[in-house]
């Protein structure tokens, strides 16, 4: 747990510190899963329950850069490509929250891979940041690959957009053409704006804070926005976003697909933040946009081809 002063965690705020106090505090805070703001408070229940439908995928510790995390691989019936789709979930989740979405995925023929991120599910760590994310996904993409495309949540979005960037201090990127950007932010600023006031950071106090995360990026903060890391990264996919997200808002979507020519916006109403990822007009939308992908490929590049049998799936506790 990360310590603080007792007075920050009764009031919950960083307001009246010195600002390099307040922007270390909030750093430590921010990179710390466990204690964010957006988590559910009935978490612990949510995964016991989630984590029933990882038993019959491959478990398997991987070692990364950043520590060990934990992985899932789900065996198509029927396997339609070589590659994998990699599922990137969002910040305070863990993959069996993806579940449902990679179901979906692995009856339309593909191989998809599951990952906790550090300091998530049952990931090594108990902080972890945007750059020590996305360098795990990397990793695990280098380990279990290589990768047809990306699917992704909230945060895991612009994780994984700096993963295929690879944009230095990045040692390495994530190579791929297809990404699927669900209910994603924008600007890593509107991020850092909602936990400011979520936190009563007052402006120098923000600054230093977001100075921090300048400092371990390597670059400004607007460097980091989807708008700029897609054309980096050259991907084209979908943006799907519910109207109603109280989360991440719908603004969002509108501009990535206003400024990315090769991003199309799907919308569903309705489906709020985290609900969308188990709708099964989201789903489809996703597997027949995988589909197509497979089909655009030249023939003899196409695989058609029994899936091997799963390995014994490991308990919950393993």
């Amino acid at each position: 747990m990360v310590w603080l002063p007792s007075e920050i965690w009764s009031e919950r705020r960083f307001s009246g510190l010195p600002s390099a106090v307040a922007g270390d505090a909030a750093f430590r805070v921010f990179c710390t899963p466990a204690i964010s703001e957006r988590r559910a408070a009935n978490h612990h229940q949510l995964t016991e329950r989630a984590r029933y439908h990882l038993r019959n995928a491959h478990w398997e510790r991987l070692e990364t850069p950043v520590g060990e995390v934990q992985t899932y691989v789900f065996e198509p019936d029927l396997q339609i490509a070589d590659d994998i789709v990699l599922i990137v979930h969002g910040w305070t989740g863990e993959s069996s929250f993806m579940t449902a979405m990679a179901e979906a995925i692995r009856r339309s023929g593909f191989r998809v891979a599951l990952f906790d991120l550090p300091a998530h599910g049952l990931s090594s760590g108990r902080s972890t940041n945007l750059i020590d994310c996305a360098r795990a996904t990397v990793s695990v993409a280098e380990q279990l690959g290589p990768v047809h495309a990306l699917v992704t949540h909230s945060f895991g979005g612009l994780i994984s957009l700096v993963a295929a960037e690879g944009h230095a201090p990045m040692q390495g990127k994530l190579e791929t053409k297809h990404i699927a950007l669900i209910a994603s932010p924008n600007h890593l600023s509107d991020v850092t704006d909602h936990f400011s006031r979520h936190w009563e950071l007052d402006r120098d106090g923000r600054r230093a804070f977001e100075h921090r995360l300048e400092r371990l990026g390597g670059r400004s903060l607007d460097c980091f926005a989807a708008v700029k890391l897609l054309p980096a990264s050259g991907l084209s996919g979908l943006v799907i976003h519910a109207p109603d997200d109280a989360d991440v808002p719908f603004r969002c979507a509108e501009e990535i697909v206003d400024s990315v020519p090769d991003m199309e916006l799907h919308s569903f109403n309705g489906m709020g933040h985290r609900n969308i990822l188990f709708a099964s007009p989201v789903a489809r939308t996703v597997t027949s946009y995988l589909k197509r992908t497979v089909q655009r490929q030249p023939a003899e590049n196409r695989v058609y081809q029994p899936a091997a049998a799963n390995a014994p799936a490991a308990s919950a506790s393993a």
